[in-house]
């Protein structure tokens, strides 16, 4: 499989391939060099982040896993409350081997019914917590139920709920980019808007924004001022971090703005998609360039159908499925990115409608 991705000339999804002399292109040869996370591009990074959300500092950190379960140790301690509230499906339990818990002693809460993995946290399901929080995580968009976004009165009942039971509102916003064309054109609200109602914001920088690695947190300087000590004892300061960083800034600047595009051709996708017999799409309304998508099929014939594709037209789609949900129920991820862009949509419906094993 690895061969005829290779071998295909268009791609689906994505970005397509990343390649070292693309990532390294992300990196100006005029970037200024940091001293263990001090100086350089590093503080220029994070000046960029907290101006763009509107916080008072942000703080450089290698990796996501490490971010938020520092993040979420801070509000923990702070509160005097070990336990954190999420969806079933957040990245913190589904991802992480449960560094939360066995790195920093918390506690999970689950915001939602573990039995239906395509429903998100809502109002209703947070009144039935009732123990108290230290936290409530929420995910922007939801990437294991489909990019799924709350709207913008959802999201402020979510918030004021924890707020009135004194907890920390921690968001999951390693796809915030993604989310932002959403809430300007549902509720004419900006990143920084939508960062005003959390106390702390994680942001990725490789995901839909295609940099090498690495995150920010932002928010308050006095709690960036004590995630930066968690950031040393979890080993997250390195003598330079400047190629990251720099590749960080790079993307930040160049492509957050595509992102809108991007939203707006995973709108008109999914409404063609749905058309076709023996394909969902998921969730009912996009709100992101992220979607799931479910073919009727078994794992054998997708493979064939992904190889046809391939072999056929030149185009690459799916490596595996994001999760098999029966014999016959397959669900993939699918992120319209610049690969995506470069075909039409018409292209896109033909190849889908491959896939889900009619002839074209």
């Amino acid at each position: 499989m690895d061969e005829l991705r290779d071998q295909c000339t268009a791609y689906l999804g994505g970005d397509g391939p990343r390649d070292t002399t693309s990532l390294l292109a992300q990196i100006p040869v005029t970037t200024v060099m940091d001293v263990y996370g001090t100086g350089g591009v590093v503080e220029e990074l994070e000046g960029e982040v907290a101006e763009l959300l509107g916080k008072e500092r942000a703080l450089f950190l290698p990796t996501g896993i490490m971010a938020q379960q520092a993040t979420l140790r801070v509000h923990a301690d702070r509160r005097g409350r070990a336990s954190v509230a999420f969806h079933p499906l957040s990245h913190l339990r589904t991802h992480e081997e449960n560094a939360f818990v066995r790195l920093h002693g918390l506690r999970e809460v689950l915001a939602g019914s573990r039995f239906e993995p395509l429903a998100p946290v809502s109002t209703a399901s947070l009144e039935e917590i009732k123990e108290p929080l230290g936290a409530l995580l929420l995910e922007l968009p939801q990437r294991d139920i489909g990019g799924y976004l709350p709207t913008w009165r959802e999201l402020e009942a979510q918030v004021q709920w924890a707020r009135e039971r004194g907890a920390a509102v921690h968001m999951d916003g390693a796809r915030l980019w993604e989310a932002a064309p959403y809430y300007a054109a549902s509720a004419k609200k900006s990143l920084a808007d939508v960062a005003a109602l959390f106390d702390t914001i994680y942001v990725s920088f490789y995901k839909g924004l295609g940099g090498i690695s690495g995150s920010c947190v932002a928010g308050d300087a006095d709690v960036i001022d004590e995630l930066s000590l968690w950031r040393t004892r979890h080993g997250g300061r390195p003598y330079m971090l400047w190629p990251y960083a720099a590749s960080a800034l790079t993307v930040l600047r160049e492509r957050r703005n595509d992102m809108a595009k991007y939203y707006r051709r995973a709108r008109a996708l999914a409404k063609e998609l749905r058309a076709i017999e023996g394909l969902d799409v998921l969730p009912d309304e996009v709100k992101s360039p992220l979607m799931h998508v479910r073919f009727g099929a078994t794992k054998a014939q997708m493979e064939t159908r992904v190889r046809a594709l391939a072999q056929s037209r030149g185009i690459w789609s799916f490596a595996r499925p994001f999760v098999s949900e029966g014999t016959r129920l397959q669900r993939y991820e699918f992120q319209v990115g610049r690969a995506s862009m470069e075909l039409r949509l018409d292209q896109i419906v033909e190849a889908f409608t491959q896939l889900a094993g009619h002839d074209v």
